[in-house]
């Protein structure tokens, strides 16, 4: 009885250390392997790791104590076999119950071990856009421009698309009037985006100069020319505004028409009077 006994304090003994164990190696792991963006903070980074870390200490801990308890069962001479298949049956039924809160899961730590996406992206996921307001295992929460919340089970995002990581760029048309001399527009545009870059309010968020990049279409109502720039994440929709507030203002000085829809009807040989 007194051997029994040990070896069941053993066995509980030595689970209880594999997870005290586990909960110290894991994050190292964790932190070791995971794909690191260059442009990831340490705190993100942090964040990150912790939450997968998590994740897998739980799964493991869960692992550990099913052995444990099986061993224990087997020492103290108790028929495991029914209960095995009592188990096997309940966790089927489980399995079918719960296989969406499991995918949840799964896709969850895939999304934050690739990093897909961080808090404060703006992304478009599941058919949805919104700033990433929470990132979990179990789910994904956006907030939309309008406040609207959406909350998405992460099963159910088969891709995402993040308009808020690495970098941006500015992509602005602008349509002049045919009349117009393309090459001073092009100085002038020119000039108004080397303003913009020297501007201590916004030069940290221009990667690089905004320029004129080339006449993007001949169109039914005038010139249409396309400006680029890159910019940092995020950024990109405020300077675009400001760029063309900027643009606007400088036209408006030098005389340049902005085009807008207008038709010119002819009537052909009309008779003198």
């Amino acid at each position: 009885m007194v051997g029994i006994a040990v070896k069941v304090v053993i066995i509980l003994a030595s689970a209880i250390a594999l997870n005290i164990i586990q909960k110290k190696i894991i994050p190292r792991v964790i932190i070791a392997g995971i794909p690191k963006s260059r442009v990831e903070s340490q705190d993100q980074l942090s964040t990150r790791s912790k939450t997968m870390a998590s994740v897998l200490i739980k799964v493991i801990a869960i692992i550990i104590w099913i052995i444990a308890i099986v061993m224990v069962l087997g020492v103290i001479e108790v028929d495991i076999a029914p209960l095995l298949a009592t188990l096997g049956v309940a966790s089927l039924a489980l399995g079918f119950a719960a296989q969406n809160i499991i995918r949840d899961y799964l896709q969850g730590f895939f999304i934050i071990m690739e990093d897909w996406y961080r808090i404060g992206d703006w992304v478009t996921i599941a058919g949805m856009e919104g700033e990433v307001e929470t990132v979990s295992p179990r789910r994904t929460v956006l907030r939309e421009i309008n406040g609207t919340m959406h909350v998405i089970p992460n099963s159910q995002i088969k891709f995402a698309s993040n308009q808020t990581r690495d970098w941006a760029r500015i992509n602005l048309y602008v349509t002049v009037a045919y009349k117009e001399d393309i090459s001073h527009v092009y100085q002038v545009i020119n000039g108004v985006c080397q303003e913009l870059k020297d501007d201590p309010n916004f030069e940290t968020n221009l990667t690089t100069t905004p320029s004129a990049m080339r006449v993007s279409d001949l169109g039914d109502h005038g010139v249409d020319i396309c400006i680029r720039g890159y910019t940092k994440p995020g950024e990109q929709w405020g300077l675009t505004g400001e760029l063309r507030k900027r643009i606007k203002n400088r036209f408006d000085q030098e005389g340049i028409e902005i085009s807008w829809p207008h038709t010119k009807v002819y009537f052909g040989n009309t008779p003198k009077l």
